[in-house]
Order: structure tokens, then C-alpha cells, then sequence
């Protein structure tokens, strides 16, 4: 493996960091210039990843050591196959969420402090994904965390402020747990880097064993897995539209890249397999898909639906990390693009409707599909690849999810995914139904003309671009992030070096 200093992941984190105070004071000028610095920040983000591509795709990894702090301990930057992966897909969905944004929040309050928290929160992912070691991943994930914050309680509401209380209480116990196994692992094995040859704990021991525990708790809070998903059903619906987008779409997944992290360069596979600690969360995944697919079904408000519905999804993701094989690591890491894709078309499309007709509850989406048909005609798409149909890339996601579980000898797995699909099938096909062939709330004659009542052409396109993508990545030969799954499966199993 060829290594290529650079410093172009450092300026991937810092320049929405510095994008951030400009917006800030730019926006209490104009805040036609401040939606504009917003976008041309996530534009230039997320072209500065894709710069990567090329010497990512050769084989490099990209380092940078910004300074120290102690012996073996600084703050350093890293990006690798599965790395670029994580932050091409966040930098492509907060560039759409960033122009959706534009026409769903120009009559909301606290404009000021969106957008900046908009874009830190962009640079804070940044940095969880081109991390060099666990402390410089621990720095960026809780201040992810912590400013995402501002985004569950934007609409001060006392639903939304208990929601941000609870979702702060389980952010510090995460963060308190992580750098525990953090500090476990710098005294165990000398160093917390990413970049060390071997893996940072070889030997198994009871410290050992509780930093395990410590960073399952501290990323799988973070990833919404049973029992901490607790926060993750109140928060996603009372946050704005955009920001539950990116909760689910994103944020969600940083959970799963750090527990990746730890069991492949922490610990490392052999070690793994040898003390079976990856059958505890295997455990928490079936659990977390059951529970979240089933508790989905009783929800009424459709974005408090749809949250439940990321932590079944996020169950998926926590199983294909914990069977440890090529195709089941492939499925895992393309289910995290796939649900990306397909999570944040819904909460958009949901966004837009709760815009245009105030309509939060299923129960009063009778017809809305004959007023606005392209945003329901987007939300059908995602919600068939939720399900696993095919062609979409939800089917492509599970089939090799399936064949992992398969070559693992584990086929009760497979049954689980399709009780899972059937538990989709029923919280999504309804509200499928009756948006296209139920009647409207109040409509005196089914069939009489309905005035189509479509969202801005700047929130359609970004819903547009998510329902079509998941369209196409499963059918399409050429499979840019199926690739990308493969070649960074392919990479964990070498040991990640």
C-alpha cells in the first residue's frame, strides 16, 4: 500500500469550518448571499473530496499530521478507500440537502443559525470520516454531536426541546463511553492511530473486553442501535425536514463507520473471530431490525415513521459488520449509500409535504399523490427500495447482505431480512395506496379535479436526483458505489493497511 502526504483532507474539514464564520456575519447582511456562500461551500466540499479520486482508486492513502498533542498522540488526518467512500456520499447529500434547504427554510425562523450550523456540522463529519486516529475521530464525532444539537431543537417547540434533551443525555453517555475505549486502547496498545501495521490490541483481557463494550455503546448510540435508539424517534420528526435528512441519511452512519473502524483496526478480524465478541452484536442488530421495523408499523406521524424505520435499517448495517466476510461487508457498506440515498429522498419528500399542506399524520395523506404527484412518485421510489424490491439498490443491498450471511453458514439471518422486507411492506405500501387511490381528507367526490400543488423547483430537483439515484444504482451495470462497497470490503479483510 502506497502512502501520499497531502493536505487537501485537511482543507476537505477546515474550509466549512471557516465557511462557517463568514456565513455567519454575511447572513445578517443578506441572506440571499448567505444561502449562496451555504451551497458554494457544499459545491466546494464535496468537489474537493471527489479530487481524491483518482490516488484513492490507484491504491494510495492520503495522510496528514496537523500537529502533536503527546508521544503518539496527535491530531492527524487520513483518508483511505472506505474512508473516501463515507465522505464522497455525506459531501454529494449535504450539496442536495444544502439547496433544498434554500426554499423549505425562507420562511422558517432562525435562519441565522441554521446555516452555519448547517455547514460545521458538514466539516465535523469531514473529519469523523478522514480521521487519522480515534482521538481526532473522537474530537470531530462529538462535536458532531454536540452542534447537531441545534438542529433537533430549531423549532423550540417543547416537543422539540424535551426531544434535544434526550438526545443530549444520550450524546454525552456515548461520548463518555467512547473516550473511555479510547483511553483503554492508547494504554493496552500505545497508540490510537489508523495507520499502524498491525492491529492496536492483540491480546484478549477484561480491559479489552470493556473497551469493546465502551465503543459499541459510544457509536452504536450514535448509529441507533437497541437499546440506545431511544433519541433517534423523537428527534428525526421534530427536527426540520433537511435536518432529518442528513440525522438519517448521514449522521446515522457515523456510528457504523466508527464501530468499522474499531473491529478492523483496533482489534482486527483473527482476533474477532477467535473471541466471538462480534456475536453480541449480532445479537443487538436482529433485535434493533425487528424492533425498529415493528414499532414503525404503530406510527402515525410519517416522519416519526420513517425514524423507525432507519433504526431497522441501521440494524441491517450493525449485521453485515458483525458476520466478518467479503459480501456480507460489501452488502454493509452499500446499504450505507443505499439507505443514504433512499432515507433522505423520504424525509425530503416528506419535507415537502408538511410545506405545502401542513399534513404530518399518514391518516390525513388520503390523495396527496394526485395533488403532488412527482414528490409522492419520488417517495414510492425510495420506499420500493426500502422494501427490497427489485431493481432498486435496497434489493441489491440485501441480496448480498443474504449471500454474506450464506457464506457465513448463518441463514437464520436471511430470514431475518425478509421479515424485515414483509415488516417494510407494511408501514410503507399503505401510505403508498392511499396517497395514489384514497380519498382526500374532506373531498366531497373522489374523482373530481384535483389542483396539482407541487413544492419549488429548488427542493424538487435535490428529491428528484436521491428517488432516481436509487433507481439506478441498482440497475445500472456500471455501479460506482457498489464498486466502492467491494473494493473497501476487500480492503478491511487485508487487515486495513
Amino acid at each position: 500500500m502506497q502512502f501520499l502526504g497531502s493536505f487537501l483532507p485537511v482543507w476537505i474539514v477546515m474550509f466549512p469550518m471557516v465557511m462557517t464564520v463568514v456565513i455567519y456575519y454575511v447572513e445578517q447582511r443578506s441572506e440571499k448571499m448567505r444561502n449562496a456562500l451555504a451551497v458554494a461551500t457544499s459545491v466546494v466540499t464535496f468537489l474537493s473530496v471527489l479530487a481524491l479520486y483518482p490516488g484513492v482508486m490507484a491504491g494510495k492513502i492520503i495522510e496528514f499530521e496537523l500537529f502533536q498533542i503527546l508521544p503518539n498522540l496527535a491530531v492527524s488526518f487520513r483518508v483511505d478507500i472506505l474512508s473516501f467512500s463515507l465522505a464522497l456520499l455525506s459531501s454529494f447529500i449535504w450539496m442536495l440537502v444544502a439547496i433544498y434547504s434554500i426554499d423549505y427554510m425562507c420562511k422558517e425562523h432562525g435562519c441565522n443559525r441554521y446555516y452555519p450550523v448547517l455547514i460545521i456540522t458538514l466539516a465535523s463529519c469531514m473529519g469523523i470520516f478522514m480521521a487519522g486516529d480515534l482521538f481526532t475521530l473522537f474530537v470531530f464525532f462529538e462535536m458532531m454531536s454536540l452542534i447537531s444539537y441545534v438542529l433537533v431543537v430549531h423549532e423550540e417547540t417543547i416537543e422539540a426541546l424535551r426531544a434535544g434533551y434526550k438526545y443530549l443525555i444520550m450524546t454525552i453517555i456515548g461520548g463518555l463511553a467512547l473516550f473511555f475505549g479510547i483511553i483503554i486502547t492508547f494504554e493496552l496498545g500505545g497508540s490510537v492511530s489508523l495507520s499502524n501495521p498491525v492491529p492496536l490490541i492483540s491480546e484478549p483481557s477484561t480491559l479489552a473486553f470493556f473497551a469493546f463494550i465502551s465503543f459499541l455503546i459510544g457509536f452504536g448510540m450514535k448509529a441507533g442501535m437497541f437499546p440506545l435508539h431511544v433519541w433517534l424517534p423523537d428527534a428525526h420528526p421534530v427536527a426540520p425536514s433537511p435536518a432529518s435528512a442528513l440525522l438519517s441519511g448521514i449522521m446515522l452512519k457515523t456510528g457504523a463507520y466508527g464501530l468499522l473502524r474499531v473491529i478492523f483496526h483496533v482489534y482486527g478480524i483473527e482476533f474477532m473471530q477467535e473471541t466471538g465478541w462480534t456475536v453480541i452484536l449480532a445479537v443487538v442488530a436482529v433485535i434493533t431490525i425487528l424492533l425498529g421495523s415493528a414499532v414503525a408499523i404503530t406510527q402515525d406521524n410519517l416522519k416519526r415513521r420513517l425514524a423507525y424505520s432507519s433504526v431497522g435499517q441501521m440494524g441491517y448495517i450493525l449485521l453485515g459488520i458483525s458476520i466478518l466476510n467479503e459480501r456480507a461487508l460489501m452488502g454493509n457498506i452499500f446499504h450505507i449509500f443505499s439507505h443514504a440515498f433512499m432515507k433522505s429522498t423520504l424525509f425530503l419528500a416528506a419535507g415537502a409535504i408538511i410545506l405545502k399542506t401542513g399534513k404530518k399524520n399518514i391518516k390525513d395523506l388520503g390523495g396527496i399523490g394526485r395533488q403532488m404527484p412527482f414528490t409522492m412518485f419520488a417517495f414510492t421510489l425510495a420506499a420500493l427500495s426500502m422494501i427490497g424490491i427489485p431493481p432498486f439498490n435496497g434489493f441489491l443491498s440485501k441480496w448480498t447482505l443474504s449471500l454474506g450471511a450464506m457464506d457465513a453458514g448463518v441463514p437464520f439471518y436471511v430470514l431475518i431480512l425478509l421479515i424485515s422486507s414483509l415488516l417494510n411492506g407494511l408501514y410503507y405500501l399503505p401510505i403508498i395506496i392511499a396517497a395514489f387511490f384514497g380519498e382526500e381528507q374532506g373531498e366531497g367526490h373522489k374523482h373530481e379535479f384535483v389542483k396539482i400543488n407541487e413544492a419549488p423547483y429548488k427542493m424538487l430537483i435535490p428529491i428528484a436526483i436521491l428517488a432516481v439515484s436509487c433507481l439506478l444504482f441498482g440497475l445500472l451495470p456500471s455501479n460506482l458505489p457498489f464498486d466502492l462497497s467491494r473494493v473497501a470490503a476487500e480492503y478491511l479483510l487485508r487487515g486495513g493497511f
